[in-house]
């Protein structure tokens, strides 16, 4: 039996993590739940790990903090720019923790890069042009919100793109992105706790489907 067990543990070891991503309107509460969900895993013996983007720690984070914040002015062609190689700093470190059996539940990613740039008025398929080759999600999901909903959270409008027009306008672009292979929509106007428990459900059935597979990449 113990020769069992190792087995066991053995075949686990080599699953690698799920890699799974939130997106949605600002202040629809994906930071909070990615952040509760991670804990419920902890707390559960899974290895996750919380990620977001941007990531405002690295070198060209600090830049794209000092834009949202207001206090730069960057051409719209050239902060989509900044995004995605924030992206792309990140991706040896997604590649070895994924791989490493960590599951990933990352705060943003190049969905919400294409949307905030297309609903601004680029064109898509130039913003998801330099996207092309990042790791592709196991998941996507999508948190929405009306936008009387929206405007009622706490701190909305503190930053450059909290604007509800615009928010609005990144919610058709969403929309235009969605894959239904590998997208789930889910309302976020609902109680916190309910909420957490439906996606807990999805992740971790996610996780189980996805550890055999090989990571794959966008578009």
């Amino acid at each position: 039996s113990t020769r069992k067990i190792a087995t066991n543990m053995s075949d686990q070891s080599q699953k690698r993590g799920a890699f799974i991503v939130f997106e949605g309107c600002d202040r629809a509460g994906k930071t909070t739940q990615c952040k509760q969900l991670v804990e419920q895993l902890t707390s559960a013996g899974y290895k996750a790990k919380f990620m977001n983007f941007p990531d405002r720690s690295t070198q060209y984070g600090q830049l794209i903090d000092r834009y949202l914040t207001r206090k730069d002015d960057i051409v719209d062609q050239g902060i989509h720019l900044l995004f995605t190689l924030n992206r792309w700093e990140m991706l040896c470190e997604m590649e070895r923790q994924l791989k490493s059996g960590v599951t990933l539940i990352v705060d943003r990613y190049s969905f919400s890069g294409v949307a905030f740039s297309a609903a601004k008025g680029l064109d898509m398929e130039w913003c998801k042009a330099p996207e092309a080759g990042l790791l592709k999600p196991d998941l996507v999901i999508l948190l929405t919100m009306t936008a009387e909903a929206l405007a009622k959270r706490g701190g909305f409008g503190d930053e450059r793109y909290e604007i509800p027009e615009l928010q609005t306008k990144v919610m058709e672009k969403y929309m235009q992105l969605k894959d239904d292979r590998y997208w789930k929509v889910l309302s976020a106007d609902k109680p916190f706790d309910e909420l957490t428990k439906e996606l807990y459900a999805i992740v971790l059935n996610v996780m189980d489907s996805s550890g055999e597979r090989s990571l794959e990449r966008l578009w």
